[in-house]
């Protein structure tokens, strides 16, 4: 028996148009998953789903905002409608400002926070009540080893990210009794687009970036598909006994710090 057959639920995964939200999709989808997936790019979710759909699975795209109540709601209706009930809900949406606290403007703090945690928020609690029918609902947040261990010139987005293990945790223990289990994975450095914007955003030569974001006992950056693997298993059964876990997928970048 595959522990991680998802044959029969409905995940809904936000930030799925690219990067390590796209690969969960796919991923998710290949195991048996219907996928709802989220996000404020329209041609990249419903390019996706797309291809589920020619892969012989089955995806629904949905254009939202996920630091916005009614965009959520949005989504879960459009989950819903799939047929089922709801099963796994994976909060990847996220964004990143690399700045010291002084150098951030106000705008951009509220929209990391709004991004990285409030979207979580507001989609766990639509999703929480329909999660409790399931039997075996999963809440699965995409944090960052630097929710762990910060990081140069990037306050808020720390903040953020530890914000999330935190919230994570404490979802976890509210919510066990329902049957829910809530988990974070937190990445490392990542081939994604989030990770061109960052040597973007702090002025650096793209080539020594990539060649920095590599040093780490791997000597490379990771995958979207290896934060995926990651993301099936705790979503899946073959994590049953798992939540409130902060999971580092890094490379062994935080092994020595």
């Amino acid at each position: 028996m595959d522990d991680t057959d998802l044959t029969g639920r409905t995940a809904i995964i936000t930030g799925a148009a690219s990067g390590i939200g796209h690969a969960m999709a796919e991923l998710f989808a290949r195991h048996g998953a219907a996928i709802c997936a989220v996000d404020l790019d329209t041609a990249g979710v419903e390019g996706l789903a797309e291809d589920i759909h020619r892969s012989g699975g089955k995806a629904s795209a949905v254009t939202a905002d996920v630091t916005r109540a009614s965009d959520c709601e949005v989504a879960l209706t459009a989950a819903l409608e799939m047929g089922g009930g709801l099963h796994i809900l994976v909060n990847n949406a996220g964004i990143i400002r690399r700045a010291s606290v002084p150098e951030t403007s106000e705008e951009d703090w509220d929209r990391v926070m709004d991004v990285n945690v409030k979207s979580i928020y507001l989609m766990s609690r639509v999703a929480i009540p329909h999660l409790k029918g399931s039997g075996n609902g999963v809440i699965l947040n995409t944090s960052s080893g630097w929710g762990l261990v910060a990081g140069p010139q990037a306050g808020v987005y720390c903040a953020s990210k530890g914000a999330v293990v935190q919230l994570t945790k404490a979802m976890a223990i509210d919510h066990g009794p329902d049957g829910i289990r809530v988990n974070c994975i937190c990445p490392g450095d990542t081939e994604t687009p989030l990770l061109h914007q960052e040597a973007r955003e702090l002025g650096e030569p793209q080539v020594e970036f990539l060649e920095d974001a590599a040093s780490r006992p791997l000597q490379r950056v990771g995958s979207p598909e290896e934060i995926a693997r990651a993301a099936l298993f705790l979503a899946s059964d073959a994590a049953s006994f798992v939540t409130g876990a902060a999971l580092v997928v890094d490379g062994g970048g935080l092994a020595g710090g």
